[in-house]
């Protein structure tokens, strides 16, 4: 049935690419999969046993955000973010994670972390305190940009949390999909791969909110006393919802910047990715002119007027990396290696997990991204790349809607989502069988099993499940519940790969990184700032 309506959507709506000689050529050549490497970053409140936002600053003891190589912060003090090394095994890229939260829950005392993507409990945003990373130039440089983005876009859309999937083919695949001989000289070839994938990503990228968002409502708390356009619906206790939304944070009321939309960024070339990024970070914004530099009393506002402070600043469902050298710009590490990895950034806090993220959701990605790199992508316009919104808004606002059409880019055509959804997983189902012939087991195909099982039972979605307790006891008190079950079953562990000595060692060196930082700085911070500028 599924190959069916592949066939249907193929032909008669041109919503699915044929992708069968390239799977073909997949089924003969399982062993180029050999070696993906994955890593992840978990962003998560830190919240008092009430339920409020932590006042805190980071923990002394878990040694210096700034140069510590798996626990940080993001936006403010109170924003944990947890990063792995690259990994080749996923079992253990997931132990590496739950190491983290272990070790964490046992150091927060009574704090705990909050399971959800949207903030709750935040009476007054005046309380988020800015990250703050010591008295070096760049540590300066770092609280300063959020000083930017608060100004900019306000605190409490910072406090917004997700989890980043970074993933990248081994070169195997490249050296058999694309003919390279090596990662030097095959690196055109490579990013031309990557950049294909991230098209297809626009365009199919909409299956990750319905599978699993898990952000279909919001205090009313997160509007600070603002109208909303969106027809929320309230429950008694103040909850606002759409009954059939999948990720509001993924939506205009989360992290989004519409003064981006206009920058004409595309990902048909690296060479005009790189040179329209570097474009926005050189283009003076009238708006964020208005705020200016500094205030009256002489204090900072922000790093620059343009429309980009700096690059990291562009909110993107999906972005190609490479990891830069010491002070080296992302887009100029791009440019010198190719593409090395790219980082999915559309995924919600899995709230039915401790640790904001599971197998199914990882081997889904892997089995994703992989088709997205197999099938054709042809070249999209900025405007084209626009128009692939209207589905994710789609999917975002009313994904579990019975009968929800979608259309292809700019055109009108439409088909149901749940037999998109169906004819994609058809292909899924190939690459997973793929996959799990290098293992010999069935990992890939029962993720397949279970998650295509939702286009024809929305119920089964993350939104649909955490609305459900939300309708119940409100997301005050489902996250209180979650939370405080979390510290305790992650407090209790022991850990698996990772030692308390390792933790111990990573913090002491960790803080003297800083120091040496801060002790090498040899100009002003406006000197800094200035050289940076370029």
């Amino acid at each position: 049935m599924l190959n069916k309506n592949k066939l249907f959507l193929e032909r008669e709506v041109n919503l699915i690419p044929d992708v069968s000689q390239a799977l073909s050529w997949l089924e003969a050549h399982p062993h180029a999969l050999k070696g993906i490497g994955r890593g992840i970053e978990r962003e998560t409140l830190r919240i008092e046993p009430d339920g409020h936002l932590a006042t805190t600053g980071h923990p002394q003891s878990l040694g210096s955000a700034l140069t510590h190589s798996w626990i940080t912060t993001d936006f403010a003090e109170a924003l944990l973010e947890f990063i792995t090394p690259v990994d080749h095994d996923i079992d253990h890229l997931l132990a590496f994670l739950r190491d983290i939260h272990r070790h964490v829950a046992r150091d927060l005392g009574e704090e705990r972390m909050w399971p959800f993507s949207m903030p709750c409990i935040i009476k007054n945003h005046e309380e988020i305190e800015l990250a703050q990373y010591g008295d070096s130039n760049i540590g300066r440089m770092k609280t300063l940009y959020r000083e930017g983005l608060k100004n900019r876009y306000g605190a409490l859309m910072q406090t917004i949390s997700g989890v980043h999937y970074n993933f990248s083919l081994p070169l195997s695949f490249w050296q058999e999909w694309a003919g390279i001989k090596d990662q030097e000289s095959g690196k055109a070839e490579i990013s031309a791969g990557y950049l294909r994938l991230i098209r297809n990503y626009y365009r199919f990228g909409w299956i990750i909110p319905y599978l699993f968002g898990a952000s279909p409502a919001i205090c009313s708390s997160f509007l600070q006393g603002k109208e909303s356009v969106l027809p929320f619906e309230r429950t008694e206790a103040g909850m606002l919802y759409l009954p059939y939304a999948t990720s509001l944070r993924l939506s205009d009321l989360g992290y989004t910047n519409k003064s981006q939309s206009n920058l004409g960024i595309t990902f048909n070339s690296l060479a005009a990715y790189v040179d329209a990024l570097k474009k926005a970070i050189k283009t003076p914004s009238e708006e964020f002119a208005a705020l200016g530099i500094k205030d009256s009393q002489g204090h900072w506002l922000q790093l620059n007027t343009n429309v980009l402070q700096i690059e990291n600043e562009l909110y993107a469902p999906i972005r190609p990396k490479r990891v830069t050298r010491s002070g080296e710009a992302p887009s100029d590490a791009l440019l010198r290696g190719g593409i090395e990895y790219i980082e999915v950034r559309s995924l919600d806090i899995n709230p039915f997990s401790p640790i904001g993220v599971d197998a199914n959701q990882v081997r889904f990605l892997d089995l994703f991204l992989i088709w997205c790199t197999l099938a054709d992508a042809p070249e999209m316009s900025s405007a084209e790349l626009q128009c692939t919104r209207k589905n994710w808004n789609r999917v975002i606002l009313e994904g579990r809607k019975p009968g929800l059409m979608l259309g292809m880019g700019c055109e009108d055509n439409l088909a149901p989502m749940a037999e998109v959804g169906k004819a994609l997983f058809a292909d899924l189902q190939r690459v997973a069988e793929a996959l799990d012939s290098n293992e010999g087991e069935r990992h890939y195909q029962d993720v397949c099993d279970r998650l295509v099982a939702s286009f024809d039972d929305p119920e089964l979605t993350y939104s649909a499940r955490i609305l459900q307790a939300m309708m119940a006891d409100g997301i005050g008190g489902t996250g209180m519940a979650l939370a405080e079950q979390y510290r305790h079953m992650l407090s209790e562990e022991p850990l698996e790969v990772l030692s308390e000595e390792a933790f111990t060692q990573e913090a002491l060196r960790s803080r003297d990184a800083q120091r040496d930082i801060e002790q090498s700085d040899t100009l002003t911070f406006e000197a800094f700032l200035a050289a940076k500028a370029g």
